[in-house]
């Protein structure tokens, strides 16, 4: 049980729809900068047990 590509598009529309065109550069920006972060705190804490 995935996500299909045509459930991908109704949430991408909605998101649209619900921040605009202008907007969603920065939201997907700061979306993508909280991964990273929590990427990098995974990383910290793996190594911490070693």
């Amino acid at each position: 049980m995935g996500i299909s590509l045509s459930h991908l598009l109704i949430v991408m529309l909605i998101v649209l729809i619900l921040f605009g065109a202008g907007k969603l550069p920065k939201v997907m920006n700061d979306l993508a900068k909280g991964i990273k972060s929590f990427k990098e705190g995974l990383q910290d804490n793996n190594n911490k047990g070693e």
